[in-house]
């Protein structure tokens, strides 16, 4: 990940809230024996009104029928729980939901999986994976009696991109990403994917807007803190720790005509951070990416041509065009792929295409 996310706090969490209720006050507490009832819920009013709304009025939306009915029937599958399993699941939750310490892999974070979950519980984990997959969707948070307590999603990004300026997706650094200006919105990822993991997907510490590239192209629904081999660290999309990846082009040879993916190396840094950088390059395609861009026609080739164009008209000498790309890309690094196209000419510089002696 290029650049981290600013976090803002929105009306949006409540439902975070709401959920964060039921699981700890309401389902933890299922073995105690108590029927389900609203009463549950007294200890929280405004979801109280929403089981009562939903669970017994007959004017209740479908969609609000068929989360009391969820909530009441994983109650129900917690009910036989012993108080060290309940007590895991505590664990599992409260590790799903931190978010920061799940990319930085810190051992004392246990996960659940959904294919775990069911493993263990068959059926409550069938029952998790049908609730928490569908808690964020427009049928259930467009419901009037959800948006009155939470929000909506389409204020949560303008006030999200009204403090997200760059403009640019920060998985690739590549796409933009519509705004304040834009009548549309990007799609929220689920960082830590909802088909994968139970528990946080209406967490918005997992939900960060990407571009569609990124989003339902490459990631899919890879994981991005486990693969094959095990657990993994990667970026938080909203780490408060400030980083500026490092990117250093090399080129095989000086035909650009014929440069083929072989023919580009790129390494990243810096080394502190090479376990996250790895994650990030495998989810989300990222040298295919970007050897794509330098050897294509509208990027690599035309920043080439525009040297000597830019030579020519202001009868300047390679080096100087190519020390002022040098301060665009600190000034303005996700310009124009600033990022990536100084690099780019600072190998061909170092393959004399400017002066045929390898320095121009």
């Amino acid at each position: 990940m290029l650049f981290p996310y600013t976090y803002v706090p929105h009306k949006m969490e409540n439902m975070q809230a709401f959920i964060d209720f039921i699981f700890y006050e309401v389902w933890c507490k299922a073995p105690v024996g108590l029927v389900f009832h609203p009463d549950l819920f007294d200890a929280n009013t405004e979801l109280k009104e929403l089981m009562v709304n939903f669970g017994f009025s007959t004017q209740a939306a479908e969609r609000g029928k068929s989360f009391y009915k969820d909530v009441k029937a994983i109650y129900n599958l917690f009910a036989p729980l012993s108080s060290q399993e309940v007590d895991q699941f505590k664990k599992w939750y409260q590790g799903n939901n931190d978010i920061e310490k799940v990319c930085a892999n810190e051992p004392v974070i246990q996960l659940l999986r959904y294919k775990d979950a069911i493993t263990s519980h068959p059926a409550l984990g069938k029952q998790l994976a049908l609730f928490f997959r569908g808690l964020y969707d427009s049928s259930l948070l467009n419901l009037s009696a959800i948006k009155e307590k939470i929000g909506t999603i389409k204020d949560h990004n303008k006030k999200f991109f009204e403090a997200n300026k760059a403009g640019k997706c920060p998985f690739c650094g590549i796409s933009d990403l519509k705004g304040v200006h834009h009548t549309r919105r990007e799609a929220y990822d689920h960082y830590l994917p909802k088909y994968r993991y139970p528990f946080n997907s209406i967490n918005f510490r997992n939900l960060a807007p990407a571009c569609n590239e990124c989003n339902s192209t490459y990631k899919l629904s890879k994981d991005p803190v486990h693969n094959s081999i095990g657990r993994r660290k990667a970026f938080n999309p909203f780490s408060t720790s400030s980083y500026t990846i490092q990117l250093q082009v090399n080129l095989q040879h000086a035909d650009i005509d014929n440069l083929k993916e072989k023919d580009i190396e790129l390494k990243f840094g810096p080394a502190v951070l090479s376990e996250e950088i790895d994650t990030w390059k495998d989810v989300y395609g990222i040298e295919e990416r970007y050897k794509a861009k330098l050897f294509g026609e509208n990027d690599g080739k035309a920043w080439l041509e525009q040297v000597f164009i830019e030579c020519q008209g202001y009868n300047k000498k390679p080096k100087e065009i190519l020390a002022m790309r040098v301060k665009q890309a600190q000034a303005q690094p996700y310009a124009d792929c600033n990022f990536l196209r100084s690099p780019f000419l600072q190998a061909c510089q170092n393959l004399g295409l400017f002066s045929g002696t390898g320095q121009p």
